[in-house]
Order: C-alpha cells, then sequence, then structure tokens
C-alpha cells in the first residue's frame, strides 16, 4: 500500500463522499474537484487523478488528452456510466490507464488506485545514502536516527525524494506541497528548505541529498 496524493474529478457529491472516504482510509491525501476547470487547477499538485467522463465546463476526456501531453507519465482513472467496448477503448485511447464503470465497488477502485500507483512508481519508502522517508506512515529517519519535521518539511523532502533527479522549480513545488490556491510567494519555498537541510546536517557547498539548481530550483541527488 502507498500513500499519495489523489484527485477525485465528479460533479456528484456522493461519489466524492465515499471514494474519498475510502481512498483516505487507505492513506492517501485527496483532493475534490466538481468541473473540469476546477480539476485543471489541481491536477499540477497530484500523483493521480480519477476523472468522471461527463464533467461541466470540460470532459473528463478532454482533461486526460490534456494531462496526458503535459505528463506521458502520469496515471489517469476514467469513471463513467458509459459501458460499451467503444467508450472503453475511446477512454483508453485518449490517455486514461484504466476505466470504471458505473455504478461501481469503491473497494474496486481503491485497488486499482493502488495498482496504478505501484505501476507509476510511487512507493511507501523512499530515500538512499542513510535517508528513509515513509509517505504513508509520515516518518523519516537519517542514519537510523528519527527527523522531527514539520508538515511542509516532510511534504517537500517526500516530493523530492520521490523523484530523485528530477529539477523541481519553485512554482511546481508551491503546487504540489502548498497547492495551487494557497496565496504563497516562492521565497516560502526557500525558507522552509533551509530548515529542512539544517535538520538534515546539510553544507550547502556539498549538500548530500538537496541539490540547488541555480536560476532553476531544486533536485534530490540521485543515488543520494
Amino acid at each position: 500500500m502507498v500513500m499519495a496524493r489523489v484527485l477525485i474529478v465528479d460533479d456528484d457529491p456522493a461519489i466524492l463522499e465515499i471514494l474519498g472516504a475510502y481512498l483516505r482510509a487507505d492513506g492517501h491525501d485527496v483532493l475534490e474537484a466538481r468541473s473540469g476547470p476546477e480539476a485543471r487547477a489541481l491536477l499540477p499538485g497530484v500523483d493521480l487523478a480519477v476523472l468522471d467522463w461527463m464533467l461541466p465546463g470540460v470532459s473528463g476526456l478532454d482533461l486526460a488528452r490534456e494531462q496526458r501531453r503535459a505528463q506521458p507519465d502520469f496515471p489517469m482513472l476514467l469513471l463513467s456510466a458509459r459501458g460499451e467496448e467503444e467508450d472503453r477503448l475511446s477512454g483508453l485511447e485518449v490517455g486514461a490507464d484504466d476505466y470504471v464503470t458505473k455504478p461501481f465497488s469503491p473497494r474496486e477502485v481503491v485497488a486499482r488506485v493502488r495498482a496504478l500507483l505501484r505501476r507509476s512508481g510511487v512507493r511507501d519508502v523512499v530515500g538512499g545514502g542513510g535517508l528513509s522517508v515513509n509517505g504513508r506512515t509520515r516518518e523519516a529517519a537519517l542514519d537510523g536516527q528519527p527527523l522531527t519535521l514539520t508538515r511542509l518539511e516532510f511534504d517537500l523532502l517526500l516530493t523530492l525524494a520521490s523523484h530523485p533527479g528530477l529539477v523541481w522549480t519553485r512554482e511546481r513545488l508551491l503546487d504540489r506541497v502548498w497547492g495551487g490556491d494557497d496565496p504563497v510567494v516562492e521565497r516560502v519555498v526557500d525558507v522552509h528548505l533551509a530548515g529542512l537541510r539544517r535538520k538534515l546536517g546539510e553544507d550547502a557547498a556539498r549538500p548530500r541529498f538537496i541539490e540547488t539548481v541555480r536560476g532553476v530550483g531544486y533536485r534530490f541527488r540521485d543515488g543520494a
């Protein structure tokens, strides 16, 4: 089982409520949207999306198509009352990784979300070089000693360590950790990362884990 940030997009409040409850019980951080435009604003900050086919504003198919162009490896599950083979194929062809027909079992959706996350590389424990970050239990340790981190410090560390070698701009970190709607400035990222680095015992000139990519952002050292 893994912990991830999952976006559910459906204009039916009952579906949002029940799927959200099941996914949270499985250990995931769940965001919800009731329309295509609302979902579009939240997608940059999540690990996986569960998309309803029929949505006000922008359809789930259109969202899947857009997201596949923006992030080729992004995992998506499509929900639809349309169960014909042609409809399922249409959903898969635009970029959805899986397709569930309504009415559905919430437990089945949770199982399919787990499978997609495993295939996409989201794991329970990430890190390396003496650092262990468990996204499910929200615990981190360095050289066998527990780290006491704030929520934001932990989320920053988990985000970076989950994608070693990938350069994250401050803007992308704001979207992922703070959420796109929070009124914060990019400088906040630097402040919280400075606190995180102190707790990791980082030498800025010779970082063990988190490197600054001058003029761009930050990355977790590949093979740290």
